[in-house]
């Protein structure tokens, strides 16, 4: 039976700092504006990021989720952002043995700085109570699966999907990032720190399953009410644009149908 999956975002970190909590809609405008650096190559979380957001997410699924007593793995994207985000919101499940994957599927979509990851033995380094021996050599590479366009998007998420719902665990808890959360897995948005609860419909496993949200976290918008409602199809703004080829075939989308 496939796993209930809790996707979870990093904290605040400090290519968007600037970014009032909360107000996610206004993520345009800042860019606009140059109010989000992305020329911070793989950043670390921001003191509110690593303090009271971190500390929130803990708390909360400590003490107010039963489900999160039930995780057996943690996935994390092998960033900087999300291995921060994992050991102070999911420590407290790492101190009881329950092990730790870096999967890079679950990075950030651009090829930006903010989004590109660092080399394996310099993150081996910094973080050596991980496994990175199991980490794609390939990573922190922008090519291939994790190439930033359309195709590369879709062919990861489907990656994504297909290694999750393979896994023996029931529960499993994903670290990862924003971006990639909506456009190669969910359609939903995420604040930062916030989490949702989905489990695997049946069907359609050539594309690794489609995930249904828990009403739960879905009607409060995120596990903290902190995220925005609704879904977010994948749009033209979310990669770049391609040359349209006659011979070009459609890969179709990261997730399996457009929600009604």
């Amino acid at each position: 039976m496939a796993p209930t999956v809790i996707l979870i975002r990093h904290a605040q970190a400090l290519h968007s700092q600037c970014l009032p909590p909360s107000e996610v809609e206004t993520m345009l405008m800042l860019r606009q504006m140059s109010l989000i650096n992305y020329d911070i190559h793989d950043p670390s979380l921001t003191e509110l990021g690593f303090g009271p957001q971190c500390n929130e997410l803990a708390q909360y699924l400590e003490n107010e989720l039963p489900l999160a007593q039930k995780i057996e793995l943690i996935v994390v994207s092998p960033m900087r952002r999300t291995l921060q985000t994992a050991q102070q919101g999911l420590g407290w499940l790492m101190k009881r043995g329950v092990p730790v994957i870096l999967r890079p599927e679950w990075q950030e979509n651009s090829a930006k700085p903010c989004d590109t990851g660092s080399p394996i033995s310099e993150m081996a380094a910094e973080w050596p109570q991980f496994d990175w021996s199991t980490v794609d050599p390939q990573y922190p590479a922008k090519t291939g699966l994790y190439e930033f366009s359309k195709r590369g998007l879709t062919e990861r998420g489907i990656a994504a999907r297909k290694w999750l719902r393979n896994r023996p665990e029931k529960v499993i808890a994903v670290v990862s990032h924003s971006g990639f959360l909506r456009v190669g897995v969910s359609y939903k948005k995420y604040e930062n720190a916030d989490f949702r609860i989905f489990d695997f419909a049946d069907g359609d496993e050539e594309i690794g399953g489609k995930l249904v949200e828990w009403e739960l976290t879905e009607k409060k918008g995120g596990g903290l009410g902190k995220s925005p409602k609704g879904y977010f199809p994948v749009g033209p703004g979310d990669y770049p644009a391609e040359p349209e080829l006659e011979t070009q075939k459609d890969i179709g989308e990261a997730v399996s149908e457009l929600p009604n």
